[in-house]
């Protein structure tokens, strides 16, 4: 899986653990061995403008997700899907939000870009969590995703 990653933030983030879980979870997923993803770190101003002009919100978010082929994308091993290498797209991490983040939860603040990974992952695979059935679903599978990535870090 070709993973692209630039640090853009300011901010000391281990962009090899993030490249290793967004494989992690896309490998678990059954995502094409060949499949493309960009990952982009940015700064809390950029993360405001990209969430007005994306999502229509203020302020900045934690994560945003750009699917860019999703008719070729493999959702899962339980799927048909066309088996085509696809541009999955582009995940867009804000760390200093995802810092703020971590601090109220009780974690790391990379344990937050971690999850935040795997939650933009998902969306680019086309979970989503609009509605109570579909969040439930899609949280699950980020936290077994997530624990089965630090298991085998642990290994």
């Amino acid at each position: 899986m070709s993973i692209e990653i630039a640090n853009e933030s300011g901010v000391d983030v281990d962009t090899d653990a993030v490249m290793a879980v967004a494989r992690h979870a896309l490998g678990e997923m059954g995502v094409n061995p060949l499949a493309e993803l960009s990952v982009l770190l940015v700064d809390v101003d950029y993360m405001t403008e990209l969430n007005h002009r994306w999502m229509g919100s203020d302020g900045p978010t934690d994560v945003l997700a750009f699917p860019m082929d999703e008719g070729s994308v493999d959702h899962g091993p339980g799927e048909a899907g066309a088996g085509e290498p696809a541009l999955l797209g582009d995940i867009v991490l804000c760390p200093e939000v995802a810092a703020k983040q971590a601090a109220t939860a009780g974690h790391s603040a990379a344990d937050e870009l971690h999850l935040l990974t795997v939650h933009g992952a998902l969306h680019l695979l086309g979970y989503d969590h609009a509605e109570p059935e579909e969040e439930r679903e899609m949280f699950a599978l980020q936290a077994r995703l997530l624990s089965s990535w630090r298991a085998s870090r642990v290994t």
